[in-house]
């Protein structure tokens, strides 16, 4: 309600002004409280420019507010991958190839487990491959693990994507024993 996020307003806008004179009267030796208040202030700042610009309210709670200043990224508008930033098809395989050799080394086909198995198996694939990416990456990561019962049948595991093939990739890895098979497959879909 406007009359709400009005209310809101008036009582950060005050609460600004008052650090902001606290502030002005700090001495400057006390630069560990100098320090305390303009990330106060900051932060003050940013969640009130933050809201009158969404028109939201929110509320007012200690345990609500940001711990420090809110960083905001500007736009790069790169529509390419790096040379550097590719997505690694390899290492990928790699990653998926050890993880099975790790988890199905002598295992034996169970429904109840190999449920729970799925589920950790493509999570720590994607950890480690989102690690092998690096931080400052643009690529969403899907993986895809499907393990099944080896019996003697056949089974084709198939999937479609609309994707760039210039900078999108993809990297599987199938295993077999006498008891299951699995086949991992991780997607590599540059985000612009």
């Amino acid at each position: 309600c406007r009359g709400c996020f009005k209310q809101w307003y008036q009582r950060r806008v005050r609460e600004f002004r008052t650090f902001q004179h606290y502030f002005k009267q700090i001495n400057l030796s006390d630069m560990a409280m100098k320090s305390l208040f303009k990330r106060k202030v900051t932060s003050l700042m940013l969640q009130v420019r933050r809201n009158s610009q969404s028109g939201m309210s929110s509320s007012t709670n200690a345990d609500d507010e940001p711990k420090g200043p809110q960083i905001v990224y500007e736009n790069t508008f790169q529509l390419s991958p790096k040379d550097s930033q590719k997505f690694p098809t390899k290492k990928a395989e790699d990653i998926i190839k050890n993880t099975f050799l790790t988890h199905l080394l002598d295992s034996k086909y169970s429904s109840d487990n190999c449920k729970n198995l799925t589920a950790q198996i493509t999570e720590t694939v994607k950890t480690q491959v989102k690690a092998e990416l690096g931080s400052n990456n643009r690529y969403k990561v899907v993986v895809l693990v499907i393990i099944g019962s080896n019996q003697g049948q056949g089974a084709r595991v198939a999937s479609r994507c609309l994707w760039y093939p210039q900078y999108d990739r993809f990297a599987q890895y199938e295993y077999h024993n006498e008891s299951l098979f699995a086949v991992g497959i991780v997607y590599g879909v540059y985000y612009e």
